[in-house]
């Protein structure tokens, strides 16, 4: 059996990660999207909270998991008795920092390979802090991320919501 890893931060889980998640499954036995815990930064969703939007918005896919992890991405890699890990590609600065990442990688496990897979055309403007920012603001949402996503992004901009309609009204 053939795992491959997804690793991210997700930090929220855009319909550009679930669209390379979705190709990769098709590759792979079993894809495990395995959730960074990331302690550098400071992250809007907790590491189980991440974990859970990404379990909702699998639902129906039969060989991915979700998993957190902490520490070296290859070390996770190896520990799940994973091949290969999976990366997305952007745009060409993605590639750039993909490929440095690659080559410490392939030093620090050999034995891993990396596949990259390029972002479909309507998603490659997305990131995660893109969506926040958006989402802050009080941006459309829809064909971003997932609705319970989106949902999500409100709730922890509610009162930044509340703070800007107040001042449209001004």
């Amino acid at each position: 059996m053939t795992i491959g890893v997804y690793p991210g931060t997700f930090d929220p889980i855009t319909y550009g990660h679930l669209d390379i998640a979705k190709r990769a499954s098709l590759l792979f036995d079993k894809l495990i999207i395995a959730v960074y815990e990331n302690p550098g930064k400071k992250p809007l969703f907790s590491l189980q909270q991440r974990v859970e939007l990404i379990e909702q918005a699998i639902i129906g896919w039969p060989n991915v998991q979700v998993e957190p992890f902490h520490g070296l991405a290859v070390d996770f890699v190896q520990k799940v008795g994973g091949k290969v890990m999976v990366r997305g590609l952007r745009v060409s600065s993605d590639f750039e920092r993909e490929f440095e990442m690659a080559l410490m990688n392939k030093k620090l496990a050999p034995d891993i390979e990396l596949v990259c897979l390029m972002t479909s055309v309507q998603y490659q403007f997305l990131s995660s802090s893109l969506i926040k920012e958006v989402a802050m603001l009080g941006g459309c949402l829809e064909d971003l991320v997932s609705d319970h996503v989106a949902a999500a992004l409100r709730e922890k901009f509610s009162s930044n919501l509340a703070k800007l309609s107040t001042a449209r009204v001004r």
